[in-house]
C-alpha cells in the first residue's frame, strides 16, 4: 500500500500560491453571494498518469478551510477516471483553492509520468539502470520537481552545486596544465567522502579521465557510449558511465543497453501536464 507523502511545500509557500491567484478575494463567488453554500469538489485523472502533487493540493484546500480526503497518493498509477482527491466545505473555500490545486497536480503529474516512462525504458535496456533528473527546472519549482521525479521512480542527478563534485570543461579551462591524475588526486584529498564526476565530450577525452568515479558522457550517441564502455573494460576500470544530453523515453533503452548505468535527463521538466478533471457538487449542510 502506498501512503501519502508529506507536502514538500510548506504552508508559507502554499499561502503564497493562493495569494498569487486570489490576491484580493474571489470577485465572482462573492458577487454571486454563494460563498457560504456547502459543496464538494472531486479530482479525477482524465489522462492515465503517475500521480503527484496530491498532498500539496489537499493542504491548499485545508488552508482555505475545507476538509480533504486523498484517494490516490503521489507515486501511484492512475487509470483514466480514477478519483485522486476530494474536498468538502464552503463554495468560497473550494473555489479559492480549486485552480491552484488542479494546476499543481497536473504539472507535477506531467513530470512524474514522463520520468516513469523513461525509467521503464531504461530498465528494459538494463535492470540496474538509474534515471537521474537534471536540475534544469523552472526556477523556484525545484522541491516540487524533485518530488515528481521521485514519484516517477527516478532520482536526482544533483539538487544543487553544494552537494556534488562535477567537473566540467568550463572548470578545467582554469586549471592550466594540471593533469587529470593531479586534478583527481587533489579533489579526493579535499573531499574524501565524495565521488568525483567528470563530464567529457568524446571517447578519447573519456579515456583520459578514466580514473574518475563517474564519467558523464555529454551528448554521446549510444554507439559512442558502447565504445567508451569497451575502452574502460579493456583497462579493467570500474568507472560508472552516465549518459547526459537528449535522453528521453524513446532512446533510454538504447543508452542503458550500450553501457550507461545512469541516464541524466531534463525531458520530464519539459513534459506537458497531465489532465485532471474537476467535478463540483452541492451538498446539504450536513455535508452529505
Amino acid at each position: 500500500m502506498i501512503h501519502p507523502t508529506p507536502p514538500v511545500l510548506g504552508d508559507h509557500e502554499l499561502h503564497r500560491l493562493l495569494t498569487e491567484d486570489v490576491p484580493f478575494g474571489d470577485l465572482t463567488t462573492e458577487s454571486l453571494g454563494i460563498a457560504a453554500q456547502p459543496g464538494r469538489i472531486r479530482f479525477f485523472a482524465r489522462d492515465a498518469m503517475t500521480v503527484c502533487g496530491v498532498e500539496e493540493a489537499a493542504r491548499l484546500f485545508q488552508l482555505c478551510g475545507a476538509q480533504t480526503g486523498i484517494r490516490l497518493p503521489s507515486g501511484s498509477l492512475a487509470a483514466t477516471d480514477t478519483l485522486l482527491l476530494e474536498a468538502s466545505g464552503s463554495a468560497g473555500a473550494l473555489h479559492r483553492a480549486w485552480k491552484v490545486a488542479q494546476t499543481l497536480m497536473e504539472w507535477s503529474a506531467g513530470i512524474a509520468t514522463s520520468a516513469a516512462a523513461i525509467v521503464a525504458a531504461a530498465r528494459r535496456g538494463h535492470p540496474d539502470a538509474i534515471v537521474a533528473g537534471s536540475r534544469k527546472n523552472v526556477p523556484g519549482t525545484r522541491r516540487l520537481a524533485v518530488k515528481a521525479f521521485h514519484a516517477g521512480g527516478a532520482v536526482m542527478h544533483r539538487n544543487g552545486l553544494s552537494e556534488t563534485l562535477l567537473v566540467f570543461a568550463e572548470h578545467r579551462q582554469f586549471l592550466g596544465g594540471e593533469s587529470p591524475t593531479e586534478t583527481l588526486a587533489r579533489l579526493r584529498r579535499q573531499c574524501p567522502e565524495k565521488r568525483v564526476v567528470v563530464e567529457v565530450a568524446d571517447p578519447a577525452e573519456a579515456l583520459d579521465w578514466a580514473a574518475a568515479d563517474v564519467l558523464q558522457l555529454e551528448k554521446f550517441s549510444p554507439a559512442a557510449v558502447a565504445e567508451v564502455a569497451m575502452g574502460l573494460a579493456g583497462r579493467g576500470a570500474s568507472t560508472v558511465i552516465a549518459a547526459a544530453g537528449g535522453i528521453h523515453a524513446g532512446n533510454a533503452e538504447d543508452y542503458a543497453r550500450a553501457g550507461a548505468r545512469v541516464l541524466v535527463t531534463t525531458a520530464p521538466h519539459l513534459a506537458p501536464p497531465r489532465d485532471v478533471q474537476v467535478r463540483f457538487a452541492l451538498t446539504d449542510p450536513a455535508g452529505s
